[in-house]
């Protein structure tokens, strides 16, 4: 996820895997573990093998990463409120540096893990812990996927090239949380949310207290949907010693995920009123109220496949927040 906290499990991958994937490494892996979070499917099936590999170590197979990067970034393009075609300009800038940072993330994230992921059922079919490409060949295309988000950020004003280079730190870090400290989740949402506080630079050309109280709302969100998706892990974390907010809280992460995304929404609308957005903005907050309120009432953590469709229903919460900030432009 953040940068490497997005994947997704899918019933079927694994004969797909085995149809699809450039190396059969990869498919061993996966047959072993029992299950991957490898997607396989689909257009990635019909892709030349030698593709194949960096195709699933960028994430490409699963959107949903590029989705939750995207969310906060929108959020603060739409708050800050661009004149005229600026508006799509950025829109689409964003999209375009969230899928090539996402990817840029998720290398980092496998060369740091690459020995844990091996020993972890979800993720011992990524490629490099599954040994279809080797280290070099990640780094070689981490130096294009920096190119492309380099491209990206020069076309944004300089305020943004200072947070853009300074966001790298972060998705540099975030795999070594996990290792030092029980909130690796926390880490993450100030990765991921950074697109926020980025988004707001580059529609208003400014940092100001509506775009630092976005960022807020955006890690708060993170952190929630974060700890759900950690819970497809916990038990494997737990063997080869990964810390996360999923084992913290445990049978307590329910209550902890109603505090999350509850500050979550009030912060939101702290953010709105700060940037003067007009008095529709607050009752359409109810509907991303609503959908992370069902998140919490469904929440399962023995029930992994559950924990997936419940993280991955944060990309309509988004959604929604964003169509609660084009309310209030009225």
């Amino acid at each position: 996820m953040a940068a490497g906290t997005v994947a997704a499990m899918h019933p079927q991958t694994e004969p797909a895997l085995a149809r699809a994937a450039a190396d059969p490494r990869l498919a061993d892996a996966a047959s072993a573990s029992g299950h991957t979070d490898i997607v396989a499917t689909g257009w990635v099936a019909r892709l030349p093998p030698s593709w194949v590999p960096y195709v699933l170590l960028a994430r490409a197979d699963r959107p949903i990463g590029t989705w939750l990067l995207f969310l906060p970034g929108l959020w603060g393009i739409l708050l800050a409120r661009p004149g005229g075609w600026e508006v799509v300009r950025l829109v689409l800038l964003f999209a375009v540096g969230s899928l090539a940072m996402r990817a840029a993330g998720c290398v980092v994230n496998d060369l740091w893990d690459r020995d844990i992921d091996r020993k972890v059922a979800r993720t011992a079919g990524r490629p490099l812990a599954s040994g279809a490409l080797r280290p070099r060949q990640a780094f070689a295309f981490l130096a294009v996927l920096l190119v492309v988000g380099l491209g990206v950020l020069l076309q944004l004003p300089p305020l943004c090239w200072a947070l853009g280079v300074s966001s790298l730190v972060l998705v540099a870090l975030y795999p070594l949380a996990k290792r030092v400290t029980w909130w690796p989740q926390l880490v993450m949402g100030f990765t991921f949310g950074f697109g926020a506080p980025m988004g707001y630079a580059a529609g208003a050309d400014r940092i100001d207290a509506a775009g630092l109280v976005l960022y807020l709302a955006a890690i708060l969100w993170d952190l929630g949907f974060d700890t759900i998706y950690a819970h497809q892990d916990r038990e494997d974390d737990a063997l080869v010693g990964v810390k996360s907010t999923a084992r913290l809280f445990g049978e307590r992460t329910r209550p902890f995920l109603a505090a999350c995304y509850a500050g979550c929404i009030l912060v939101l609308a702290a953010a709105g009123w700060c940037a003067g957005l007009g008095p529709w903005f607050y009752p359409a907050l109810v509907l991303p109220a609503a959908l992370l309120g069902w998140q919490v009432l469904r929440l399962d953590i023995h029930h992994p496949a559950l924990c997936l469709r419940l993280f991955r229903a944060n990309r309509e919460a988004g959604l929604a927040v964003g169509l609660a900030i084009l309310a209030g432009w009225v």
